[in-house]
């Protein structure tokens, strides 16, 4: 029996929840378009992408014994495809939705239907569903997913979801031509124009405060100041908090209320107190609040970005979003709080409630990041010196298609990392940049198993060496690492197919920030006649290879026309360069040398000095006979 299974394959007590024999299919249609002239922030009105001519795109609410089947047409330029966030999809990770590594992309006019196999999968909780592709989430496309067990470990009387995100008023196009380029080679990240809060309930978001009466497509939503939460005094509310930002952390806590923790990315924790809970880039929580007694007050909902993240706070940013809590709207609303100092969830110190003891790893890959001026004046991340770029053949059709060479690392192109069925991987995450970054992995939660505050100590209380046989490490899918710091995260390899693994920082992903893990090739080839059809006509459609490597090839060796680079800058010392710094630094020493001899008296004679002098005319003269430069004497 399997001591840790990160993919769902939970025990058998907790499957049955989820049996199939009760599933039934839960479908939505969901048309890609452009919306206008959207406003979430009052700020500037602008074009974003939603769902069938709205925004927001719908939230979605589930139960763990449905099967969801979202059916996709595009109506948008640029190819676009969907990722049901946190989610498993076990042997199934065509239907996962990262751009090049579990398909093409649905081209202008066509279609594609993600099947989610939720009824499968063992998992409940709070997730979220974004765009994988072109940037296309930083415009909007993004919403919030809710899956509901038969019976909650938690108790409570009501539940809310609270939706956080950063807002920019350019669209993506126009920001990452800004951040790719040589203007900017220190790489400053597009810093957001707002922020956003709003909420929903039962699959519907909740509108507008009373007395308000917001315009446009936007106006049927509640959003920052003109959002609020109904609450009832005495009453037990679970507000499920999910950040759908690009960019930005926040941190989140409410006026005049306790919290307390009870969920993490899907995994439910033992109740743990808070007063302030920050929430990094595509992380969720769970939080338990209960009401106050009485209707006197309402109370104010903070949601400030984490500005530490920012090159420079604009003084155009207000980074500190408000909403509300009613208890009565002819009540006061109470004046706002600040705090002292923020602070970090400690995920470590959470209890999941379903024990899952640690297993001892069989493998470990180590992963060093940062960020640098490249070889063609961009900025780009790198991992272990490289940076990634994506496969022309989605990298799980080649593994699929590759036969027995999709245990090949090098067919998958760089930062490709074959893992075997059932190995217990290590992946030691080293953030060797200044700044925080959320790591989210696909098809999997990991263990985190531990943390350095310094990896590059040898002091055990700054980088303390991973303790084995641990009883029940957090499980999570994203994971923040500050900088200088990292993090050891553990899995088990129990689901076939490729998964990537990233910063969901949208702007460093897009500078290669990422790795591919291509795991079980025997048990995932097993599935190839399951891929849709759709798949492959779409790579078509877009003129792209669906069989052999990264290039297309029927080869482990041969990936011309692979995307790679840019290439970090060769600035070591090469022999042309050792040669003239020894040059340049043994005439300095001679100078120097001269300067003291004089200084100390020393002294040449006059007939000493005419023979010089006239041994360096000679040898001019020689130089310019040789040349022809000088003319000859009569």
């Amino acid at each position: 029996m399997r001591p840790f299974h990160s993919s769902g394959l939970v025990p058998v007590f907790l499957a049955a929840l989820a049996s199939p024999a009760l599933a039934g299919i839960q479908e939505i249609w969901w048309n890609i378009t452009y919306v206008e002239n959207a406003n979430p922030d009052g700020l500037f009105p602008r074009r974003v992408i939603g769902v069938n001519g709205t925004w927001p795109p719908p939230p979605i609410d589930i139960s763990t014994n449905d099967s969801l089947v979202v059916h996709v047409v595009n109506s948008v330029d640029t190819p676009t495809t969907l990722h049901h966030h946190g989610m498993f999809f076990n042997a199934t990770s065509w239907m996962d939705g990262a751009l090049g590594v579990s398909e093409c992309g649905i081209p202008n006019n066509k279609k594609f239907d993600y099947v989610v196999p939720i009824n499968s999968s063992g998992q409940w909780g709070t997730y979220w569903v974004h765009a994988h592709a072109n940037g296309q989430y930083v415009d909007g496309l993004r919403s919030p997913v809710v899956i509901h067990p038969p019976t909650e470990v938690h108790k409570y009387d009501e539940e809310f979801t609270v939706v956080l995100g950063d807002w920019y008023h350019d669209e993506h196009s126009v920001l990452i031509e800004q951040f790719i380029n040589i203007a900017n080679p220190g790489g400053a990240e597009p810093v957001p124009d707002s922020g956003l809060i709003y909420f929903a309930q039962n699959g519907t978001y909740l509108g507008p405060k009373s007395g308000t009466s917001p315009t446009g497509p936007t106006s049927a939503v509640g959003f920052n100041d003109n959002a609020t939460l109904p609450f009832q005094p005495g009453k037990t509310y679970r507000l499920r908090v999910v950040n759908t930002s690009a960019f930005s952390a926040f941190f989140f806590w409410i006026d005049g209320h306790d919290m307390r923790i009870i969920e993490v990315d899907g995994t439910d924790v033992e109740e743990s107190p808070i007063d302030l809970l920050s929430v990094t880039v595509a992380q969720r929580y769970s939080v338990l609040v209960t009401a106050r007694n009485d209707t006197s007050s309402n109370w104010v909902i903070h949601a400030n970005m984490d500005t530490d993240m920012f090159d420079t706070v604009p003084d155009t940013l207000n980074p500190n979003i408000t909403s509300s809590i009613t208890y009565d709207s002819s009540a006061p609303l109470n004046e706002a709080t600040i705090v002292d100092a923020y602070h970090d969830v400690n995920d470590t110190g959470l209890v999941p409630v379903v024990v899952v003891p640690q297993p001892p790893a069989t493998k470990t890959i180590v992963l060093n990041f940062e960020f640098d001026t490249m070889n063609d004046g961009t900025n780009h991340a790198t991992i272990n010196g490289v940076t990634y770029n994506s496969p022309l053949t989605p990298a799980i059709l080649s593994e699929l298609t590759l036969g027995p060479n999709a245990t090949v690392e090098s067919a998958y192109g760089p930062q490709s990392f074959v893992l075997n069925h059932l190995d217990v991987v290590d992946l030691v995450v080293q953030n060797a940049d200044s700044g925080k970054h959320p790591f989210h992995i696909h098809g999997h939660k990991v263990q985190i198993v531990g943390r350095a505050t310094d990896f590059t100590s040898d002091d055990p209380s700054l980088n303390p060496p991973i303790q084995e046989g641990q009883a029940n490490p957090i499980r999570r899918d994203t994971i923040q690492i500050p900088g200088g710091e990292s993090a050891t995260l553990r899995f088990v390899v129990d689901n076939p197919g490729v998964w990537f693994f990233h910063c969901h920082i949208e702007w460093h992903l897009e500078v290669g920030l990422a790795v591919q893990l291509v795991a079980a090739p025997e048990q995932a080839q097993q599935h190839l006649s399951e891929v849709p059809q759709d798949l492959y006509d779409n790579c078509k459609a877009l003129g792209l290879p669906t069989s052999g490597n990264a290039a297309g090839f029927a080869s482990t060796t041969d990936l011309q026309g692979l995307p790679l680079g840019p290439f970090l800058q060769n600035n070591g010392w090469h022999q042309k360069g050792i040669g003239a710094m020894a040059g340049c630094v043994l005439t300095a020493v001679l100078g120097m040398l001269t300067v003291v001899w004089y200084a100390l008296g020393g002294a040449i004679t006059e007939e000493e000095m005419e023979h010089e002098v006239r041994e360096k005319i000679a040898k001019k003269e020689r130089r310019g006979k040789l040349w022809g430069l000088l003319p000859k004497k009569d």
